[in-house]
């Protein structure tokens, strides 16, 4: 019995193709066009800013995951040291991101076939209209969220081996396409034909949120959420982010540096890196060069991968609401978990029809991805500040995956999460604050049915954030212009101060954490681990030798 329970954990090599499968979504298929049209070549620089913004983040949270392996354990780290509302917050902004995360899987796949060149596809056409989903579009829209739903409602072992089939998929037409894009059209001058940094130092950073670089690389919980099922833990899942993370870069920075190399000079000569308007980027290229095998292929993988990874989502998505159950801030029967096939059907349900609402009020990819992308870095915020405040608060707790230089990298990791918030751009970056406190009605509404009293002690945990929240929208506006701004504070000065002011309330919300019965919760959660279960195992050799 023992042997078959070790033969079901996930070795390293399963993780590092969990997190690649994970990563490579809809971003390779827009992330290099939009992006480009932001910063030119320099774009480049844009994806490798972009990773060590996420590196930096999850570095925080594999420390936070080994803690509380927990289903949705997400949702909980901020209520465990800095009690509900901070909690609640952090929940509702990491929900936001992931329920966006399933129409613009949907968007992405509807996008390429609203250009599919064959005869018989004209009826595709009226998918989009000025770069954004018609009415028509958003009818496909909603049938491709229908089943990406569906495919979880019914059978977890149906989306297993579902995803499973995809990765293939998702990672042999990226390589594909970079190999015969470069083959068939490079043009080396197009890297410095106008420039190397056409629109300036500033477009580099933007391009990082805006163009949904940012979005592109966040899929490091997915592998977090693992927990105790990875072989030899302690090891693998800081392993397993870092190479997935590592391949990734490749990856993706070899897709934009073939993207900007493939476009035909005439064009970007006439309209321009801003001006260059595709609506299936690598497709559109490959039909140019004439490989349209490749775009066949393309326009397949287009319909594929994003399906692939919007199926995963929602599995994800549904627990991370349901999780918010148990926070005791939102109605119990969305954390009902169905008997026979062990998935929250109602959250699911609930997921499907806020995503449909989503789409509908955000009609492009670049879009959905600026707002993925904010919502999740104010949620990832909370995460340095917790994983700080426990090694003061509970320093005996058991940590099976303790980091090295946290207190360096805490700090930095909250200051870039701060900076990509601003780099999203006034007034993308307050619309989705507003989203974010749209959900405070039904905080304040559970808290007025429970005890109302021992509500405003929850605020002394969270005013921190609720200032931060405050500072980084009025920065937003009075900021430089090249992100949305007043130009009241010019760029670069505008970094110094976000950066300045961003140490100040990291050290604040440190120094906020309380103990509570939050506290207590968390500790339950922390005793169940077997640290015998993180030591590492022996191999086949050492088994041998033994």
């Amino acid at each position: 019995m023992k042997k078959n329970k070790k033969s079901r954990k996930v070795g390293l090599f399963q993780i590092v193709m969990l997190g690649l499968s994970s990563i490579i979504g809809s971003g390779w298929l827009f992330g290099s066009w939009e992006a480009s049209r932001v910063a030119g070549p320099a774009a480049i620089i844009s994806w490798i800013i972009g990773a060590i913004v996420i590196g930096a983040i999850a570095f925080n949270y594999i420390e936070l995951g080994s803690m509380f392996p927990e289903s949705g354990g997400m949702s909980k780290y901020a209520q465990y040291t800095h009690g509900s509302l901070l909690g609640f917050i952090a929940a509702w902004s990491n929900w936001v991101s992931l329920v966006t995360l399933i129409p613009i899987e949907a968007v992405a796949a509807t996008q390429y076939m609203g250009s599919w060149p064959w005869k018989w596809a004209h009826w595709t056409h009226g998918f989009i209209v000025n770069g954004e989903i018609s009415n028509l579009g958003l009818f496909v829209v909603f049938l491709f969220i229908l089943v990406f739903t569906l495919l979880n409602y019914w059978s977890v072992n149906l989306l297993a081996k579902f995803t499973s089939f995809i990765s293939i998929f998702k990672l042999g037409i990226p390589l594909l396409t970079i190999i015969m894009l470069i083959l068939s059209g490079f043009h080396g001058g197009n890297f410095a034909s106008q420039g190397f940094m056409p629109y300036g130092s500033a477009a580099i950073f933007s391009a990082t949120t805006a163009s949904g670089i940012i979005f592109s690389y966040n899929a490091f919980q997915v592998v977090i959420n693992m927990g105790k099922e990875i072989k030899n833990p302690k090891r693998n899942i800081a392993l397993g982010i870092t190479i997935s993370l590592a391949i990734s870069i490749v990856i993706y920075v070899a897709l934009q540096f073939t993207f900007i190399s493939a476009v035909e000079p005439s064009v970007l000569a006439k309209v321009g890196w801003h001006g260059i308007n595709f609506e299936s980027p690598f497709a559109d290229l490959a039909i140019m060069l004439g490989i349209h095998w490749l775009a066949v292929l393309l326009y397949f993988d287009a319909f594929i991968s994003p399906f692939g990874t919007g199926v995963s989502f929602v599995a994800q998505t549904s627990r991370t609401l349901a999780a918010m159950v148990q926070n005791e801030h939102m109605p119990k029967f969305l954390g009902k978990i169905n008997e026979r096939w062990g998935v929250p059907r109602i959250a699911m349900v609930v997921n499907m029809i806020i995503s449909v609402l989503l789409v509908a009020l955000f009609r492009s990819w670049g879009t959905l991805a600026s707002v993925i992308s904010t919502s999740t870095l104010i949620a990832y915020l909370t995460g340095p500040v917790t994983v700080t405040s426990l090694r003061k608060m509970a320093p005996n707790f058991k940590r099976p995956i303790r980091m090295r230089m946290l207190q360096f990298m805490a700090p930095l990791a909250f200051v870039l999460a701060s900076l990509a918030a601003y780099w999203a751009m006034w007034p993308t970056t307050v619309k989705v604050i507003v989203v974010i406190l749209l959900g405070l009605p039904f905080y304040f509404y559970f808290e007025w049915k429970t005890d109302w009293k021992k509500t405003k002690n929850q605020f002394a945990g969270s005013f921190w954030m609720i200032g931060y929240l405050i500072f980084i929208s009025v920065m937003s506006y009075v900021g430089s212009a090249p992100f949305g701004g007043q130009n009241w504070i010019p760029y670069p000065l505008d970094f110094v101060v976000i950066i300045i002011v961003s140490l100040a309330f990291y050290r604040w919300g440190i120094s906020s954490s309380m103990v509570s019965t939050d506290l207590h919760n968390a500790k339950v959660v922390n005793d169940q681990i077997n640290l015998d279960a993180y030591e590492d195992e022996p191999t086949d050799e050492n088994k041998e030798d033994k």
